[in-house]
């Protein structure tokens, strides 16, 4: 039976008029009268006594409305209660990302997050792999690049860029990096594994891009690693400037070509928030993006 169907007799039976129903409705008085109509041929009873100015309920009409009015009611309370919990940020947050962006940029926010949520339970899945957001049961991953699934739905978190960095220790050893074609005389830091980034590519101030073929020392296929072999003056490195930031601020790693763009593929960089495309977005997952779009500043400042 029509849910609305059992809100109009119980409007019909607190209003005593179908008039005043169809009114309060915005439905035709007629369409009231059919509905009513409909009901009391399905129940095989008689609910309303109906005169010229009054309409007044039957003993089995008031029996009937009086069950249902209950049961309308205990419905409305089940799905105001749903919905606010629905609206509540809670449950298991299950977020990824790699292991070196995950590590930089994400869990040095997250004790705010905690304190803010402390319904939410989180769990960070750092893994240089793309898991697959649905099998996977992943409700939010942090990428360097946009392009996944088609059913994701892509969100930018700050536009990034990339330094090519070198310990002063390297330097002194191995001489200045004056120029972009200076790297060919160095050995480098690479990262990327099984294919390894052997050419940058490089912008300069009149905005002409050349592209840089770079002579390997080690290759790394964590961030975080490659970071490390820089520090220890193994060899210059292409690394994101999120990740390279506070060192180069520190002196523990220099700038070596800070009047070029240098970028391993794509001079847009940015870092996306991705999460799958649903209806109703959980409350959980609204916490969180709003929480990260609101500190992408602390991350733009450094790229």
């Amino acid at each position: 039976m029509n849910l609305d169907h059992l809100r109009v007799l119980v409007d019909i039976a607190q209003q005593g008029s179908f008039s005043n129903v169809a009114k309060l409705r915005d439905l035709d008085p007629s369409s009231v009268s059919r509905i009513v109509q409909g009901i009391e041929r399905e129940l095989g009873v008689r609910l309303f006594q109906r005169s010229t100015r009054h309409v007044v309920l039957t003993d089995e009409g008031d029996a009937y409305l009086s069950r249902v009015s209950h049961l309308l009611e205990e419905l409305d309370s089940a799905s105001d209660e749903l919905k606010s919990v629905a609206q509540q940020p809670a449950g298991t947050l299950r977020v990824t990302a790699s292991v070196a962006f995950g590590q930089t940029c994400l869990v040095p926010l997250m004790p705010e997050f905690a304190r803010l949520y402390p319904q939410i339970q989180l769990e960070l899945i750092f893994t240089d792999a793309n898991l697959d957001m649905v099998s996977d049961r992943i409700d939010l991953a942090l990428r360097l690049s946009p392009r996944m699934g088609q059913d994701l739905v892509r969100v930018k978190w700050f536009d990034a860029s990339y330094k090519v960095c070198a310990s002063p220790d390297y330097l002194s050893r191995h001489g200045v990096i004056q120029q972009p074609g200076d790297l060919s005389n160095h050995r480098c830091v690479l990262f990327g594994h099984p294919h390894p980034q052997s050419s940058w590519f490089v912008r300069d101030a009149a905005g002409t891009t050349h592209t840089i073929p770079v002579p390997a020392a080690m290759i790394a296929s964590n961030g975080l690693a490659q970071r490390e072999l820089t520090l220890a003056g193994i060899g210059p490195a292409l690394m994101p400037t999120w990740l390279s930031a506070l060192h180069v601020a520190s002196g523990q790693l220099v700038d070596v070509l800070p009047g070029y763009t240098v970028t391993p593929g794509d001079f847009e960089g940015a870092a996306w928030l991705l999460y799958p495309n649903r209806s109703f977005l959980p409350a959980k997952t609204r916490a969180i993006l709003s929480f990260l779009m609101s500190r992408n500043s602390e991350w733009t400042s450094k790229s």
